[in-house]
């Protein structure tokens, strides 16, 4: 398979997909303990053409890794048994598998414009766009939060990552032009308005080109922090500690899970209190929430490091309303919003500040809501 065109010719069915990567404009770190959260759906996307083959072989490429296709057989697929990219494709099919559905293998191309490593769910993008094809081809009926379950399951199981469910979430069910309010406890989603364009905002995405793995035990150690707090407050998750009684709660935690506790129950508030100024009509209020988060981020939950304070700081000295970074952390991305005129001038002042720290300059772009998982050949 060579192309889009040779996934359509042939006998077996086929097509092509696509799957966004995602910026959280808040809510991080609380999706796995049932919270809000409020991510946009990028127009970077890992597209996938696919055919299905009816031997039991999954051949597996990628534009954005040298080499030839990765080929497995979908009997042996089994958690641990994938290295590199190639884990995240297969972690679907070995999942639905698991899940009870009688699929096989396919020819998959995945040509992916999400960086990597840069917080915006490059890997999520790829379970999601590889689940949405093997629904559509094989008829399964699956909507859209249950294909997310489906590859939190795939990343959870057989990756090995503990994640919640917003980056799968934010893949498959945002929309064009809107950012998505979700309760990650039930999954209810609203698509809240983001005319950032028509109120002379933009929204920049700083890629600091520091990667992050989640899978090397710091985002397992921070989950079951928090789900020890939980325990110890006698609560199903930290989203049902109510805000009113924080500090009461912390004075009954030990002091090394309380800075969690705090980060969580205020990024929570912060999610809705966003909410609340998207409907009002009122986006550029969003800023000093940005900032908040962020120094939450840095303070309490200690996911932040010197590249990403360095560009949020400057974004806010260049003349930026707000910024944090955005994703798992360790790395990754930040995220500031600007009045439309002063964009070039805090990407231009970031980049500075990079050379000037001797850090490699950053990737910038400008983040528009887009649309989630789709067919588009």
């Amino acid at each position: 398979m060579t192309d889009s065109q040779s996934v359509r010719d042939g006998a077996a069915p086929a097509g092509v997909w696509a799957a966004p990567g995602r910026v959280n404009l808040i809510g991080e770190h609380t999706d796995y303990n049932d919270g809000f959260v409020l991510p946009v759906a990028l127009p970077q996307a890992a597209r996938a053409a696919v055919r299905l083959r009816t031997d039991g072989l999954l051949r597996l490429h990628s534009e954005q890794v040298d080499g030839g296709p990765v080929e497995l057989t979908v009997a042996d697929l089994a958690p641990g048994s994938v290295d590199g990219w190639a884990k995240y494709p297969a972690a679907v099919v070995w999942t639905l598998r698991a899940a009870g559905y009688e699929v096989g293998g396919a020819d998959v191309r995945i040509d992916s414009s999400v960086p990597t490593g840069a917080g915006l769910s490059s890997s999520a993008a790829i379970e999601c766009v590889v689940a949405t094809a093997y629904n559509d081809l094989h008829g399964l009926g699956l909507d859209g939060p249950a294909l997310a379950r489906l590859a939190q399951r795939a990343e959870n199981e057989f990756v090995g990552v503990p994640c919640g469910i917003m980056d799968q979430m934010a893949s498959v069910c945002c929309t064009e032009g809107n950012a998505l309010f979700l309760d990650t406890r039930d999954l209810a989603q609203r698509q809240v308005p983001l005319d950032l364009a028509g109120a002379g905002l933009r929204l920049l995405v700083v890629d600091t080109r520091v990667k992050h793995d989640l899978a090397d035990g710091a985002y397992a150690e921070l989950r079951a922090g928090c789900e020890r707090a939980a325990a110890l407050l006698g609560l199903p998750a930290l989203r049902d500690l109510d805000p009113a009684g924080l500090d009461t709660a912390l004075d009954r935690l030990p002091a090394d899970l309380r800075p969690l506790v705090r980060h969580v129950v205020t990024e929570n508030a912060r999610v809705r209190e966003a909410v609340t100024h998207l409907y009002l009509g009122d986006p550029a209020a969003l800023g000093p929430i940005l900032t908040a988060g962020h120094a939450s981020l840095r303070d309490d939950y200690e996911v932040s490091c010197p590249e990403t304070d360095l560009a949020v700081d400057t974004a806010v000295a260049a003349g930026a309303l707000g910024a944090r970074m955005t994703g798992g952390g360790f790395g990754g991305s930040v995220i500031a919003l600007t009045a439309a005129d002063t964009l070039d001038a805090v990407a231009a002042a970031v980049t500075s500040a990079f050379t000037d720290a001797g850090y490699e300059a950053p990737r910038t772009f400008t983040a528009v809501p887009a649309a989630g998982a789709r067919r588009v050949e």
